[in-house]
């Protein structure tokens, strides 16, 4: 039952196996046997063990579990993927585990459990927003906030959506996209909308936080890096009693007007190492997303390298 969850459906989790860690896998009833050369049976056999380690404790296995996890491993050999899955954050509407994927995952989550402010930095698909939004989801079914406010800047709603018909608000909706998509998946699209028109989850652009005290919420800013030093401060002042933030971003997708600083990156700056403040950095090797996008944010991380960083 073990192989065969292993195995995946037409042996597809086996295939890859076999060829991202250069061995051929075999199983006769309950015995499982590596074959391939001594220098690559050691780690296929700790890559397996810690697999069936996710099987055995009631996980299901996709193609990106396995990557992820020959990938970590990859990484740090001592890494136990099977005790890093275990600390639940919360549970989806249709019941999966949302759990750190990475160690660095582990380390955000850890963050978020000890600090009323966190930063996240890292490359798309690190889990970034997935993971705020999953901290704030257990605050509020745990009644530790009485809302959540999801927002972000947004500095494509100027001139260029400036003809759109609509409101304001109907002109950035798509920019809020994502935060809803996450929203959705966590809390199941009838529950998330219910709590949206009662204003206990409130997702706007961030320009309407100004002038406002947010008191007993859970506070996402996401996609920070595309704002100025002036917003991040308003943004931060807003905070009031009982109130928790984590604020997202990604420094080499910074989409401000040139000679404009980033808030995030400065407000990094000045303030990491602040009492009840934690600042995490996420990494090409945290990526969960398809095992491409991985080889994507690696392949411009050198290209910016072989620019001198332009």
């Amino acid at each position: 039952m073990v192989t065969a969850a292993l195995w995946g459906p037409q042996d597809a989790h086996r295939r890859l196996l076999e060829r991202r860690l250069k061995v051929r896998l075999s199983a006769r009833g309950r015995q499982l046997t590596i074959a391939g050369k001594p220098d690559h049976l050691s780690f296929a056999e700790r890559a397996i063990r810690e697999l069936m380690s996710l099987v055995r404790g009631g996980q299901t296995l996709f193609l990106n579990d396995i990557e992820q996890v020959v990938k970590l491993l990859e990484g740090d050999g001592e890494v136990r993927v099977g005790e890093l899955r275990a600390k639940t954050v919360t549970l989806t509407h249709d019941r999966r585990a949302v759990s750190p994927k990475s160690p660095n995952q582990q380390v955000y989550i850890e963050a978020m459990d000890a600090h009323d402010l966190v930063f996240a930095v890292g490359p798309a698909g690190t889990g970034k927003t997935y993971l705020a939004m999953a901290a704030a989801v257990a605050a509020l079914r745990n009644q530790e906030v009485k809302r959540i406010i999801l927002t972000r800047p947004a500095v494509e709603a100027g001139e260029r959506l400036g003809f759109l018909p609509g409101t304001l608000v109907e002109k950035v909706n798509p920019y809020l996209r994502p935060l809803y998509d996450a929203m959705f998946d966590l809390m199941g699209i009838e529950q998330a909308t219910k709590l949206v028109e009662n204003r206990t989850i409130e997702v706007a652009p961030l320009a309407f936080m100004r002038g406002r005290t947010l008191n007993h919420a859970f506070v996402i800013l996401d996609e920070a890096q595309n704002t100025t030093r002036e917003q991040m401060k308003m943004f931060l002042t807003r905070l009031g009693y009982s109130a928790r933030a984590v604020v997202t971003g990604d420094m080499t997708q910074i989409d401000l007007d040139r000679g404009r600083d980033s808030g995030l990156g400065h407000a990094i700056g000045i303030l990491d190492g602040l009492d009840g403040i934690g600042v995490v950095r996420l990494t090409p090797v945290d990526v969960v997303r398809h095992a491409l996008v991985r080889a994507i944010v690696q392949a411009y991380d050198r290209d910016a390298e072989s620019r001198g960083g332009r």
